[in-house]
Parts: structure tokens; sequence; C-alpha cells
């Protein structure tokens, strides 16, 4: 699973040091089979989510657009904007989410180790040299 995450596109240029620390903050969740993990047109609630396990479907409106399962990311747009939910996801078999929230994210940059606020200086120098 570790090997899936730190190639997740929100992840693949950031040092495995600084990803393993983001996901220590973050809390895992639970669901069983049929529930409904998000619910298109509903607020965004600041979090995005890995499938540690399990499979899900994503769908808009009636149609199934997509199947995601283990080291996929869903959600991730309420990290980044607060507009309601683009699509529903439902659980296809029981699944573990890692729950990564805005919050803890904005946290760790104002409190933790210097390692997120360097990776995020690293990648602004990137940029900048491009």
């Amino acid at each position: 699973m570790a090997e899936s995450i730190y190639g997740l596109t929100i992840f693949q240029w950031i040092n495995h040091e600084v990803v393993d620390d983001i996901i220590s903050h973050c809390k895992e969740k639970n669901y069983k089979q049929g529930q409904t993990i998000l619910q298109q047109w509903d607020p965004s609630n600041g979090e995005g989510y890995i499938l540690k396990s399990g499979r899900v479907s994503i769908l808009i409106g009636e149609n199934r657009i997509a199947e995601l399962s283990e080291g996929d990311i869903f959600g991730e747009m309420a990290l980044l904007s607060e507009e309601e939910r683009s699509a529903t996801v439902i659980a296809e078999t029981d699944i573990i989410v890692i729950m990564i929230r805005i919050e803890d994210l904005i946290n760790m940059i104002n409190n933790d180790s210097n390692k997120i606020n360097k990776e995020i200086i690293r990648r602004i120098e990137e940029n900048l040299e491009r």
C-alpha cells in the first residue's frame, strides 16, 4: 500500500518521509459494502480519501463512470475548494479509507516540523526554475 500512496498524483513529487508524516496525521475509517461515502451535490466537508482496501464506484447521476481500488484517491477536490461534491461514491465491497482533512494539512504546515514547509519551498523553487 505504501508504494501506491507514493505514486498518487497528489504525492508523486513529494519526499516519501513527508508523505509518511502526512499519512501519520490522518485517520482511517471503515465503510460497509453498499454504503454511500460521498453524495453528489452535498457540501464539501474538506476531506479527501485514499482507498486503503476494497473497491468503490463513482457515479454522476445514475451513471457509473469509474471504479476505484486500493491506492486510488477520491474526494480530493475538497482539499482545494469548498464546492459541492461532483459525484457520488459508493462502497462496492467493505472498504477502509485514509481520510485527509484540509484542517490537518494546514495545522501540519503551521505547527509541525519543518519537513512539510521545506517540501513546499522545494516544490515552489522547482516550479520557478521551469
